[in-house]
């Protein structure tokens, strides 16, 4: 998983894609997913980092991520 390069993020969640003109925003676990994103951090590793910082079941936690990256690819945030 890979943000394109033009993404433009914030510490507080908000993404803008200037390819398309779009903008969203993010909860802050969605923020820190997308710094370590852009940190080039495989899944695993996000996964790993996650799970460490905060009382999450790691299993709910890739459910989670699964769907969080597919919002992403829908709108067109990802390689």
């Amino acid at each position: 998983m890979k943000l394109k390069k033009n993404i433009a993020t914030s510490a507080e969640g908000f993404i803008f894609n200037p390819g398309t003109g779009d903008s969203f925003s993010t909860n802050p676990i969605g923020a820190e997913i997308l710094s370590l994103l852009k940190e080039e951090k495989t899944i695993a590793e996000i996964i790993d980092v996650i799970s460490a910082k905060y009382d999450v079941d790691q299993s709910q936690f890739e459910k989670d991520l699964d769907d969080f990256k597919s919002q992403l690819e829908d709108s067109n945030i990802l390689d």
